[in-house]
């Protein structure tokens, strides 16, 4: 106590009352503590605070985004108030202060009172305001000490004056606020140190300075808060520090705040004319009449070097209270407004008390009436310099709370939790001297064995270091490298700091460890800034004085670029502990039971969820520990239990235009701004969404990411810091929904640079699918009319965007033209937003600009606003997502060429997802358009050859073009409403839209060939037929005639013949008959003849070389055929000499093109073998256009054959042909021979001859023969047309369907069941003869999905059941018809489905005179059988038999699904998995060493290990046929190859299945291959099968 005669009472220090005893004095004490405490209570109701005066706000709360937080309104009622002043102040709103509550004007109502005066005096009514300190002092209650914090930072940036001493409010002391002041840092010039513009940075709490003390004694007209303002406002620049009656609601009584101690500063710029003081200055003001706060007033008389005493009068009362400080070291000036009544008086009162408080003339400042206060302020001013001039004592806040203490005060940091924080804290800091030396020998992890990870890792992907190693072998060394150093990293012992941080985020209650990692910031920013300090002044030094040696300042300048030391410096190093033990769990050295670290990710997750930063990118060493981050954000995921949805907002801009402090003010948040502290790397941060905001915009939180500032200066002379730039740039616009491009307007060069580098990481992001909205802000424009006036220079930046989007093109080796729009979304007139400058006026004492505050958060409401447009449209990423997103996006940016080694597991997903609906889609189609044509196909063998001729084919021709029309437009409408569904990721895939467009068109095409060729062949067929079928009608007709003959000869005889005797009438008749018949018209053709003569045509004109070749090759018989080998005379042997070295390569190149060609043929002959019909010259027209094609293209024209080789290859081709077609000819006129086919009625004709004779009712009996002649065989070529179509259908809807569903699961099934069996001849057959593979592949599974006969047996009666059913509706027969015309309009209705030939008619009507109506009850009753028989029949095959034997053949069709366009790497042959048949570019998902594919080093005969996938981001190089054997480099690949995209391997593990594949097999291919086996490299002898499976589950995105 600063007195004994004093006592203490709910801070208020009274004389005793001698009228009281003891205890009525405590009654006394009792009842104003509880008067408080209710007034208190009463005024947190009043603001809806009372609920948190227990349960405290916090920041998380604060910086919760919702529906309220974007709202303008001013505030409606007093519960408003403190959400009002939290989100004002977080956002840096200099109105936060303003408490006034909009109110409804009631004009109207006194507008009614007609009688009423018009002008009148009213007081406003007050009751509805209160007093902007009350409001501060209630929230401050209600905060928990981080808030507090928070709040007192932006307070301060604001320039707001702020609480050091709050009154007694909750507790019965006054409560000193120096936890709250921890955070801020202030920067200054002292004049001092003007000349060598120099600075000084320092923490609030630890500067001393001198400190002047405002008070007020007694009532007083003067506001001594507006005065203070005006003396601590710089000229022309005034600003309200403090709250003074003049504001809005200064004037209301405050029922709280009094006893409230203010403070602010006043810091010098360096500008000795405008700076009102040379060195810094405190200024305190104390709330209330210092009477009442004896407590606060003590406090301030023993910190201040002056107290000033604000008085309008002075009586005895005060005269004796003020000679209480008479001893008292602090001095005393009073200020006395003359304009009081009593100023002689007060006068006297100052003059008896200038002895006793050592006073002079100059300690009293009158106040005149006729002075203005422009005019005192001056005076005051100049008193205030004097004092400071003079030696004052020097006080920090830290002195202060211990004064504090001292009088009885409780100081807030002086809490279980914060002293436990701080002991921890200590534990680590108190080691810290010099910066670097702490970093190198505590934090070794991070340090150069980090940055040697992250140079290897991008040399993995980059190769630069390459010289002659093969690309095999570089990567294994690399990665041995790699593993090396994880183990060094693994090896380092824990350090004690390093483990002290450890437990202290592991094993502290939240409360302490917030606490904790506050101290540490705290402490490690001092320390931070006094080696910067310091250094900073020894490079200034060394720089100048002349002849400095430069190494030295280079020194110093790496010294200070490495003097930053934050706690992410201590995160990044569990980082890669964590890292580091995860390689060695991985590499299998240690076990998953053997991991310390497992628990670190869990604790990141959760200092993330309460706010904290967390390091994306490391800065120093530019890279992402990709580890613990994926398994950071993994388990903040599962802490959220799968609710992570979320939009990430980033930032770019040059270094220091202010980007942290953008976000920080859209925000709330605290990225590091101040000097040394500047963001390296990236940091991202959580934010809650909540509320109807949280539905409306779709995500349940905002991750922001905050980036280093492009072109930094202390990048700017290493080589490669315009690739770092842009590599960050890529990474956070890849990340991003929204990126905020900060532009500072005052440099045109520099803002030109960063548009470069931002236009080419958009760029990139084209061709990943992803495509972010951009904002451009351009900083520091305040004029109003900035979005008008600027119109122009929005139009002209769009033109230097779209100008450098076609360079960036150019550059990035895009061959499209491209403009700014085109890659992102972008609006020139809605996304470029103008604000002001940050400061008002000129720092350290300008506030923050109102203007700056309020584009902010206009920009933020636009922001959300986009949000929630946006999420109607595009869902926003879960944090698995983002994750995979992240990982991806990193591989690529480690290689050199991002747009061609991106490769995201995300797009993946989605292609394949596409792919398979487009399967379904496709087959639909496929399906539809086959049973047309097998429709079409019955519908021209039931029409007579004349009837085809006279429109027939036109008809199904226009019936076919408005089926495939209309499977077109499904097609083309599935596509887009697939892109419009809102499935996930489709954004990411968009660029592949057109592709499957592109390819539902080429269906449309392909189909309409294949019906029309289809129809076509059906019409050739029958026209073939029709020869036949008018011979054999003319043979049935004489047969029946003669029949007739006999039975009218028999039946006039007397006596009657028995059966016997029938027969050999019958016998004879036929045989008589049968020489009688003309002969057979229908010629035998010589098939080998006609082609022979029709390859002379063809060759004749090729000279007489080619035709003495062919000469020569007709005059050599063929005794067998042996397959089609290349022969040294096929090849052009002049062009040989230039390919050295290559000649292996180009003899197989030439026998893959031969017998690419040789399949084409095959399977075209095969395809017209298998109509059953008749051969026609033009086949062989069609096989010779088939091989000229080929002949002409380019894959022929690059290999320079021989004429040899031509002659020889058609020759081959058509002798074999010639065999088929001989065979299909031979076959067709065994089918239709007449005399056979008359042969095989001859039953059915003597069946026929007996009933008449007999003249029984044989009815039931031609119903039968209708059934067999007719029925059955119809049906029977019906189930054969139609089953394999239906086999497709069954296999493909089955659990194997998703197999087949796209060409990568088709390729990960196929390997994953190769690894099973593990066969080399399976390798061999799938590397080599993919296509026969496949085949192979699908009729084994089609057999092994049949295996149980009955299940094909459920499909056959599928097929015939919907027949059989319109069958029966058909034969309903009409009571008019006779059975001709009954049976015709039979034939007319099913002549879709069955195919019943006229003559097979004509035998069951010959002679036949029954009625229809019970001929069809009769065919009714023997269906049922004849469905039987053929089922019967049928089940007797097995499913080979079945599959060889149907037209349509299943395997095939499902080969064409999974086989796609047949092209394969130009390198390593594997098959291209691009879905449709019309795609830009080909892909594969893992492509495979070179030596599976045979090709070998011709110097050495050894097979080679390089991988293609690899080669492309190496420096190697190659030479093929296709370079016309000149060194090429890989990189440059798509030179030759523009179609292919073959992209580095998604990690390095990626190609490990094949590696496995050749190292198990090595000796067996070097012997297929007749070559020397391969030198793998070692890495590659350690994989495992297992490593092997999950490598493609990697790869094919099957995990």
């Amino acid at each position: 106590m600063a007195s004994d005669a004093f006592q203490w009472s709910g801070g208020k220090i009274k004389p005793p009352d001698p009228n009281l005893d003891d205890m009525a004095a405590q009654d006394v004490i009792f009842e104003e503590e509880n008067d408080a405490s209710e007034r208190v209570a009463r005024f947190l109701m009043k603001l809806g605070l009372n609920k948190r005066n227990s349960k405290k706000l916090t920041m998380g709360e604060v910086l919760e985004i919702n529906s309220e937080t974007l709202k303008t309104l001013a505030p409606q009622t007093l519960q408003d108030l403190p959400w009002h002043f939290l989100r004002k102040v977080m956002a840096l709103n200099s109105t936060a202060r303003n408490t006034g509550v909009v109110q409804e004007d009631s004009c109207g109502d006194e507008e009614v009172e007609v009688e009423s005066e018009m002008f009148c005096l009213k007081e406003e009514d007050s009751a509805d305001s209160v007093n902007p300190l009350d409001v501060l002092c209630a929230i401050l209650l209600c905060s928990d000490s981080f808030l507090q914090q928070e709040i007192f930072l932006k307070m301060s940036m604001c320039q707001f004056a702020l609480p050091l001493i709050l009154p007694p409010l909750d507790v019965p002391k006054c409560t000193f606020i120096l936890w709250g002041m921890r955070d801020i840092v202030k920067k200054w010039r002292p004049h001092s140190l003007a000349e060598s513009r120099g600075f000084r940075e320092e923490s609030l709490v630890l500067t001393s300075m001198p400190t002047i003390s405002f008070v007020r004694m007694g009532s007083c007209s003067l506001s001594k808060s507006k005065l203070l303002n005006e003396v601590l406002s710089p000229p022309q620049q005034h600003h309200d520090f403090f709250v003074h009656r003049d504001m809005e609601c200064g004037n209301v009584p405050r029922e709280i705040s009094d006893g409230l101690v203010e403070i602010s500063w006043y810091f010098p710029g360096g500008r000795e004319i405008s700076d009102l003081f040379p060195e810094p200055v405190a200024v305190l003001n104390l709330r209330g009449d210092a009477e009442s706060h004896w407590t606060q007033f003590s406090f301030l008389t023993e910190i201040s070097s002056v107290v000033f005493i604000v008085i309008e009068n002075i009586c005895d009362k005060e005269y004796e209270t003020l000679l209480k400080f008479g001893k008292s070291a602090c001095k005393y000036y009073f200020i006395l407004n003359a304009e009081g009544g009593k100023s002689k008086e007060t006068v006297g009162f100052l003059n008896k008390l200038g002895p006793a408080l050592n006073m002079n003339k100059s300690q009293l400042l009158v106040k005149g009436r006729s002075q203005n206060i422009t005019e005192f302020v001056k005076k005051l001013w100049s008193t205030m310099k004097n004092i400071l001039n003079s030696h004052q004592k020097k006080v920090s806040m830290e002195e202060m709370a211990k004064v504090g203490q001292e009088l009885g005060m409780q100081v807030d940091e002086d809490t279980p939790g914060c002293r436990n924080g701080i002991f921890h804290a200590r534990q680590i800091v108190e080691e810290i001297e010099d910066v670097p030396r702490y970093k190198k020998e505590m934090l070794r992890l991070q340090g150069d064995l980090w940055k040697s990870v992250a140079k290897v890792e991008k040399e993995l992907c980059r190769m630069k270091g390459q010289a002659d190693t093969p690309t095999e072998d570089y990567k294994s060394q690399l990665i041995k490298k790699r593993m090396d150093l994880r183990v060094q990293q693994n090896h380092c012992d824990i350090t004690d700091g390093t483990e002290q941080f450890i437990n202290g985020i592991k094993n502290l209650h939240q409360e302490e460890k917030h606490y904790f990692l506050k101290w540490m910031k705290f402490h490690l920013d001092c320390i931070a800034r006094k080696n910067l300090s310091r250094l900073r002044e020894e490079y200034k030094e060394k720089n100048s004085i002349a002849g400095t040696d430069p190494q030295q300042l280079a020194k110093l300048d790496k010294l200070i670029s490495t003097s930053s030391l934050g706690v992410e410096h201590f995160m990044r190093e569990l980082g890669q502990f964590y890292e580091a033990e995860c390689a060695m769990v991985k590499e299998g050295n240690i076990s998953e039971e053997q991991r310390q670290f497992v628990h670190l990710p869990g604790i990141a997750a959760d200092l993330m969820l309460e706010g904290f930063p967390v390091e994306l990118i490391d800065g120093d060493a530019s890279n992402i520990p990709l580890s613990w981050i994926i398994d950071v954000m993994t388990e903040l995921h599962k802490k959220l239990r799968g609710h992570s949805i979320m939009m990430v907002i980033t930032v770019l801009g040059v270094q220091s235009t202010g980007k942290s402090t953008l976000l920080n003010t859209m925000f709330g948040l605290q990225f590091a701004v101040s000097s040394g502290r500047c963001t390296r790397g990236a940091f991202m941060t959580l934010l809650r969404v909540t509320g109807n905001l949280q539905a409306e915009t779709g995500c349940d939180f905002i991750l922001v990411i905050d980036t280093e500032g492009l072109k930094a200066q202390e990048l700017a002379k290493l080589e490669d810091s315009y690739e770092h730039d842009n590599e960050l740039a890529t990474l956070v616009i890849g990340l991003s929904d929204i990126t905020i491009v900060n532009l500072a307007m005052e440099n045109a060069t520099e803002m030109k640079d960063i548009l470069q580098i931002v236009v080419h990481a958009f760029l990139r992001m084209q061709d990943t699918g992803h495509r972010p909205n951009c904002q451009f802000v351009h900083q520091n424009v305040s004029d109003v009319s900035a979005h008008d006036q600027n119109m122009r220079d929005r139009k002209r930046l769009l033109e230097q965007l779209n100008e450098m989007t076609k360079a960036a093109a150019k550059m990035e080796k895009q061959r499209q033209e491209v403009t700014f729009s085109d890659i992102m979304d972008y609006d020139p007139e809605k996304h470029n937003w103008y604000i002001p400058g940050l400061w008002h006026g000129v720092p350290p004492m300008a506030p923050v600009n109102l203007g700056y505050s309020e584009s902010v958060s206009e920009f933020k409401r636009y922001l959300f606003e986009f949000m929630r447009n946006r999420s109607q449209k595009r869902p926003y990423n879960d944090i698995p997502r983002f994750v995979e997103w992240l990982k991806n996006l990193w591989n690529a940016i480690k290689h050199e060429n991002f747009i061609f080694s991106f490769r995201n597991s995300l797009v993946v997903d989605a292609y394949n997802k596409l792919s398979v609906k487009y399967s379904e889609w496709e087959w639909d189609f496929r399906k539809e358009m086959h049973l047309w044509v097998s429709k079409a196909e019955a519908s021209i063998q039931n029409h007579s050859v004349e009837d085809i001729e006279a429109g027939a084919f036109d008809k199904l021709r226009c019936e076919a073009q408005q089926k495939l029309y209309n499977g077109e437009q499904k097609m083309l409408a599935c596509i887009q409403s697939y892109f419009e569904s809102g499935e996930e990721s489709l954004h990411l895939i968009e660029k592949y839209r057109e592709d499957f467009i592109r390819s539902a068109k080429l269906l449309r095409d392909q189909l309409e060939s294949y019906s029309m060729k289809k129809c076509q062949e059906t019409i050739l067929i029958r026209k073939g037929q029709s020869k036949v079928d008018n011979l054999q009608a003319r043979y049935s007709k004489t047969m029946e005639r003669k029949v007739n003959k006999l039975l009218k000869e028999c039946k006039e005889r007397k006596c009657q013949l028995n059966s016997e005797e029938l027969k050999q009438e019958f016998e004879k008749m036929w045989k008589e008959s049968l020489l009688e018949l003309p002969p057979n018209s229908v010629t035998h053709r010589d098939t080998r003849k006609d082609i022979d003569y029709q390859l002379r045509r063809d060759l004749e004109r090729r000279g007489s070389l080619v035709n003495q070749v062919f000469q020569d090759l007709s005059c050599t018989s063929v005794t067998h055929r042996t397959p089609f080998k290349m022969e040294k005379k096929y090849l052009d042997t002049s062009w040989i000499r230039k390919f050295t070295g290559l000649f292996t390569d180009y003899v197989r190149g030439a026998q893959e093109f031969a017998n690419i060609l040789i399949e084409a043929c095959r399977s075209y002959v095969e395809e017209k073998c298998s109509t059953k019909g008749d051969y026609d010259e033009t086949y062989c027209w069609e096989l010779l256009n088939i091989i000229n094609d080929k002949l002409q293209g380019k894959d022929f024209q690059k290999l320079h054959f021989a004429p040899h080789f031509e002659v020889e290859l058609k020759y081959y081709i058509l002798e074999e042909a010639a065999e088929r077609f001989q065979k299909m000819h031979d076959d067709f006129l065994k089918a239709n021979d007449p005399h056979q086919h008359l042969e095989n009625l001859k039953p059915w004709y003597f069946s026929i001859f007996k009933d008449l004779y007999h003249k029984k009712d044989a009815c039931q009996k031609r119903a039968e023969d209708f059934c067999d002649l007719c029925l059955k065989p119809a049906l029977l070529d019906h189930l054969n047309k139609r089953l394999g179509i239906e086999i497709v259908d069954d296999f493909l809807s089955s659990g194997q369907y998703i197999q087949y569903g796209s060409r990568s699961f088709f390729q990960f099934t196929v390997q994953k069941l190769l690894l099973e069996k593990e066969k080399f001849d399976d390798y061999v057959n799938y590397i080599d003869h993919y296509r026969d593979f496949v085949n192979s592949w699908i009729q084994t599974q089609l057999l092994e999905h049949y295996r149980q006969r009955e299940d094909l047996a459920v499909l056959e009666r599928r097929v015939l059941s919907p027949v059989i059913k319109k069958t029966r509706e058909a034969l309903k027969s009409r009571a008019d018809q006779t059975l001709a015309e009954f049976l015709e309009r039979f034939r007319h209705e099913m002549r879709e489905e069955l195919v019943i030939s006229k003559e097979s008619l004509d035998v069951v009507l010959f002679n036949n005179d029954a009625k229809a109506e019970p001929f069809s009850v009769d065919v009714q009753a023997c269906i049922s059988e004849v469905n039987e028989d053929i089922l019967s029949e049928w089940s007797q095959m097995n499913v080979e038999t079945v599959l060889s034997s149907i037209p349509f053949k299943p395997q095939e069709e499902i080969f064409k699904r999974v086989f796609g366009c047949g092209k394969q790497c130009p390198f390593c042959k594997v098959p291209c998995e691009a879905g449709g048949g019309s795609h830009r570019e080909h892909f594969a998902s893992v492509h495979r060493p070179q030596g599976l594919g045979s090709f070998r080093d011709d110097e050495t005969n050894k097979l080679v290990c390089s991988i293609c996938s690899s080669d492309v981001c190496s420096n190697s190089t190659f030479k093929n046929v296709d370079t016309g054997g000149k060194w090429h480099p890989y990189k440059e690949y798509r030179t030759y190859y523009p179609d292919w995209r073959i992209q580095p391997d998604p990690s390095i593990t990626a190609s490990d299945y094949w590696k496995f594949v050749f190292k198990e097999f090595n000796q067996q291919f070097a012997v297929e291959y007749d070559a020397k086996c391969a030198d793998l490299p070692d890495a590659w002898k350690r994989i495992t099968k297992q490593q092997a499976l999950e490598s493609i589950q990697e790869a094919f995105n099957m995990k």
